[in-house]
């Protein structure tokens, strides 16, 4: 089984569960049955009274999740050319509602978000209510380089970053830090590697029958207190001002032409994350720049329902499966896109990937 699951019993009786993504040699991708299985003990600890408290965590020192297992699901797209294979129906509907259930969950649910935090990483993280990240936290969106896009409600989180700082993860997939994360609040608490027995420990002496939630948040202080000297400086914040007039233009051509100069700076975080773009998927830009001036006034829901829509007809476009091939399965990291040139993607083509790819009701209708 590739999720572990566990309950401890703490010193007033009340239950602590605890949920181990346990594929460490995939850095703790994301199946399909690992989705499953999550939704499935998560929905039943939710209802069972003696559990108090759930914490989600990675197995292995290098990732807590570095996204969906993707490979699955473009070999299902290879044997259905031009179609939304069923499996791809499946997955992204189940891992959607995984992440609306996180986002929604009626009990104190802790992620520990340690090392890679990518993709469908990032959607378990964001849905938490503590997320916590570490000295060695990578948290990004890298979906550029296999021609998909930030789903698993990347276009809710992006959209409300400051600025136009989650256009330009979106669009170079950079990586942020622990303090950039909670700088830009996609994380709460800072904590170190070491700390985590140290967190359960604590969680199982809490009592969790009277001010639950001034205990919890004087034990999350502590521990940050310990961490606070291993905070890596912030890399976002501070060029904030500067991406904002890059990216003050009218359309994603123009945001790439914007981007593409940075490769050549001596500033190298803005050089790796120009040269990541150049690299990327031409499609995939405009996809971002039409998925966040979308999501900018959607509710989490609607971000899902569209993201869902997004997923399944790029799974019937070749970029994808092209982009994977290129990047994870042969590793030529030398991708042939359908669409080489920002400036040549067909706008018919980026509306399509909106566009219904089912029969009937949405199927995520009830997210709403």
């Amino acid at each position: 089984m590739s999720v572990q699951f566990e309950v401890l019993t703490g010193v007033d009786g009340a239950r602590l569960a605890i949920a181990t993504l346990d594929a460490p040699a995939s850095l703790n991708a994301l199946s399909l049955p690992m989705i499953e299985q999550l939704s499935s003990h998560l929905r039943a600890w939710a209802q069972d009274p003696a559990i108090v408290c759930v914490l989600l965590r990675g197995n292995g020192a290098k990732a807590f999740c570095a996204g969906g297992e993707v490979r699955s699901l473009v070999e299902a797209c290879r044997a259905h050319p031009g179609e939304v294979p069923p499996l791809a129906a499946t997955f992204f509907a189940a891992e959607y509602r995984l992440d609306h259930l996180l986002h929604h969950y009626p009990k104190p649910l802790l992620c520990w978000g340690h090392g890679h935090v990518l993709g469908g990483g990032m959607g378990l993280l964001q849905g938490a209510g503590v997320r916590i990240v570490t000295p060695s936290s990578r948290l990004a969106m890298p979906e550029i380089s296999i021609g998909l896009y930030p789903d698993v409600g990347g276009g809710w989180f992006l959209s409300r970053l400051p600025g136009r700082l989650g256009l330009f993860l979106g669009l170079t997939g950079a990586p942020i830090n622990a303090r950039d994360a909670l700088d830009l609040g996609l994380a709460d608490r800072f904590m170190q590697e070491e700390a985590q027995d140290e967190l359960i420990d604590g969680l199982l002496q809490l009592n969790w029958q009277e001010q639950t939630a001034m205990q919890l948040g004087s034990l999350l202080k502590a521990l940050e207190q310990e961490a606070r000297d291993a905070l890596p400086a912030a890399q976002w914040l501070p060029r904030r001002e500067r991406i904002d007039r890059l990216l003050d233009v009218s359309d994603p051509a123009c945001a790439w032409r914007a981007i593409a100069p940075l490769a050549q700076q001596e500033d190298t975080v803005l050089a790796s994350a120009a040269r990541n773009l150049l690299k990327g998927c031409p499609l995939t830009a405009h996809l971002v720049w039409e998925q966040l001036a979308r999501a900018r006034y959607l509710s989490l829901g609607q971000v899902l329902q569209m993201e869902y829509a997004m997923s399944l007809n790029c799974c019937r476009h070749p970029e994808f499966s092209e982009g994977v091939r290129a990047r994870l399965l042969d590793k030529d990291n030398a991708p042939r896109w359908h669409w080489p040139d920002v400036a040549q993607v067909p706008a018919a083509v980026v509306q399509a990937h909106f566009g219904k790819a089912w029969e009937g009701r949405h199927p995520l209708a009830d997210l709403l």
